[in-house]
């Protein structure tokens, strides 16, 4: 490699952390703003899911059509343009003299974030080692924490809820013009190409003729549909832990508050520690072994969890992130190796849309769980995601295997 592509590669891996970062900022905004934002709207407490369910039906439907979209468009120019749309949609949050308006902002950016999304995975799982790939999801996870941060600023400096998407849609909105001038980049010496792996981490991308397959035709391929399937239920797992522990832990189990939300913190934080400290060895344990044993210690982690009565048992709550922490990702990266590098942007898609909606699906099942069989009934299902989890990736292993 020259010293000017090392350089141009080094510039687009700078900038797909900030773009990981900058995903991550809008999604946990909304939670900080809603009361002031309720108020200045005169809304009642019952309308919050509304922006919510319909960000996801958009981010759904945007991954759904990620592969085409990466076909026709490039993965450059729909970087840029997701990225503009985002930043017009939450410009669009702050200046809205009605709620509804904000609702008609709301598909703008439910519908670039999926676009976005799709795309970083796609090209990262193509040209970016496992570590980065751990790495990028870390930034999003800092990206995440860092919007609410944002808003909680603004407020308590006396602004109002309008400057801090203000402040968001403006830093979305200069990398938007940042991918725009480096859309060329993005595609410069990319021809499809086949991906093979001669060792742990060692990618090497070999140019491939083909021409491009069909979302259809990638849908009657079985691995895809496991991805597809592993992903649903690793989202579920993931956010249903994070919600609905702290109400298990002090309804049901009778722990303290600050203690619950303190377990609850190391969760989330758990995801982000993980992504960072698994990076770094996640090549040379190699990436199908690290989900190997990530699958199996979120099974132990759920099942510790979900008995009542034992010693710390809330510490199996970090812990089960921890071993969460690199699913995500490297199921990401290891997808052009496994559904064949053709395939892997419809792929990549509906992944980012069956995790879209394991978000939705799973956690309103465990409400309706508890209503049934009470709030202890969280803990089972919990280890009854996570063994369905490693059985589905215990599929996929044996069957890329033989397909290799």
């Amino acid at each position: 490699m020259t010293r000017s592509n090392s350089r141009s590669s080094a510039a687009l891996l700078a900038l797909a952390y900030l773009a990981f970062i900058s995903l991550g900022l809008p999604d946990a905004l909304f939670g900080v703003a809603w009361p002031s934002l309720r108020d200045d709207f005169g809304l009642s407490q019952a309308l919050l899911g509304v922006p919510l369910a319909v960000t996801a039906i958009s981010y759904f439907i945007s991954g759904m059509l990620a592969g085409r979209m990466i076909q026709r468009l490039g993965i450059g120019l729909l970087l840029a343009g997701s990225t503009l749309l985002v930043a017009v949609g939450v410009l669009g949050f702050s200046v809205s003299p009605l709620f509804l308006l904000f609702l008609v902002a709301t598909p703008l950016v439910g519908f670039g974030s999926g676009a976005i999304d799709a795309a970083l995975n796609t090209y990262g799982a193509r040209h970016f080692s496992p570590k980065h790939m751990s790495w990028l999801h870390a930034a999003y996870a800092a990206g995440a924490t860092a919007g609410p941060a944002i808003m909680t600023a603004v407020l308590a400096g006396g602004a109002s809820w309008r400057v801090g998407y203000a402040v968001v849609g403006f830093t979305l909105a200069t990398l938007g013009v940042a991918f725009l001038a480096t859309k060329s980049r993005w595609e410069a010496g990319q021809p499809p190409t086949q991906v093979v792996v001669d060792a742990p981490g060692n990618v090497g991308p070999v140019p491939l003729e083909e021409p491009p397959v069909s979302g259809l035709s990638a849908l009657r391929k079985g691995r895809v549909w496991l991805q597809i399937v592993i992903f649903f239920f690793y989202t579920g797992l993931e956010v249903s832990a994070g919600q609905w522990s702290y109400t298990l832990l002090t309804e049901a189990r009778g722990v303290a508050p600050p203690a619950a939300g303190s377990w609850v913190a190391a969760y989330w934080g758990g995801l982000l520690t993980g992504r960072i400290v698994l990076g770094f060895v996640v090549e040379r344990v190699g990436q199908v072994r690290m989900l190997r044993f990530a699958t199996l210690g979120a099974l132990i982690s759920a099942v510790l969890f979900a008995i009542p009565g034992l010693p710390l048992e809330a510490a199996a709550l970090p812990l089960l992130s921890f071993c969460l922490a690199n699913i995500y990702p490297g199921l990401m990266a290891e997808t052009p190796r496994r559904v064949g590098e053709r395939l892997a942007p419809h792929a990549v898609g509906f992944q980012v849309s069956a995790a879209t909606l394991g978000v939705a699906v799973v956690p309103s099942v465990a409400g309706l769980v508890t209503e049934r069989f009470g709030l202890q009934a969280i803990g089972p299902l919990l280890a009854c995601c996570a063994l369905a989890l490693l059985l589905l990736h215990e599929r996929l292993v044996a069957v890329a295997d033989r397909a290799a």
